[in-house]
C-alpha cells in the first residue's frame, strides 16, 4: 500500500528540474559529509574506550567533540531526507485521497518544513553570534563553541530551501494528472 502512494503523490527525481537537481546534489552531498563525520566520531568513540579501559589514555575532549561534531553532522542530514520524501507522515487517513489532495497537503507540509528550517538556520546564526561575542570555549580543548553551532547553519539553510522547493513542486503536481511530468 505505502509504495502505490509513494507513486502517485511523491514527486519522482525525474520531476526535479535542474535547479532540483542541483539542490538535490548538494544535499547529497552534505549528507554524505554528515556520514563521514558520524563515522569519524565512531571510530573516535572506539579509540576513547579502547584507551581508557587498557592503558587509561582516553581521547582528551571525546565527548565535548561528539557533541559539537554530531550537531553539524545530524544537521547535514536533514535536507536530503526531505528531498527524498523520507519525512515522517502519517497517511492513514489521506491514502485514499485523490492525488491533487495529498499534493496539497504535502505543499503546505513542504512549506512549514521550508519555514522552520530557515527559522533554525536564522536563530542558530544569532545564538552562535551570541556565543562568540561571549567568548565561550569547551571546558577540555578550549575550542570556541560558537564554531560548532555556526556548522549546523549551512544544514538548516538547505533544509529551508529544500522544504520551499518542494512545496512549489507539490503545489504544480497537484494540478497535473497522474503520470505525466512537471
Amino acid at each position: 500500500m505505502q509504495e502505490a502512494i509513494a507513486v502517485e503523490t511523491a514527486p519522482m527525481h525525474t520531476a526535479f528540474g535542474p535547479w532540483g537537481r542541483l539542490l538535490l546534489r548538494v544535499n547529497q552531498a552534505a549528507a554524505v559529509a554528515g556520514g563521514l563525520v558520524f563515522v569519524g566520531l565512531v571510530l573516535m568513540t572506539l579509540a576513547s574506550i579502547v584507551g581508557r579501559k587498557l592503558w587509561s589514555t582516553p581521547v582528551p575532549g571525546d565527548v565535548e567533540l561528539l557533541q559539537v561534531c554530531s550537531a553539524f553532522a545530524s544537521s547535514a542530514f536533514f535536507a536530503y531526507c526531505h528531498m527524498n520524501g523520507g519525512d515522517v507522515k502519517v497517511d492513514f487517513f489521506t491514502h485514499r485521497w485523490a492525488p491533487a489532495k495529498v499534493h496539497f497537503l504535502d505543499a503546505a507540509g513542504s512549506l512549514m518544513v521550508g519555514l522552520f528550517g530557515s527559522l533554525l538556520a536564522w536563530r542558530v546564526l544569532a545564538g552562535a553570534l551570541s556565543v562568540k561575542e561571549a567568548g565561550e570555549t569547551t571546558m577540555i580543548l578550549g575550542w570556541p563553541l560558537w564554531i560548532g553551532q555556526i556548522l549546523m547553519v549551512p544544514g538548516f539553510l538547505l533544509l529551508g530551501t529544500a522544504g520551499f522547493y518542494m512545496a512549489r513542486l507539490h503545489w504544480r503536481a497537484r494540478r497535473r494528472p497522474p503520470g505525466t511530468r512537471a
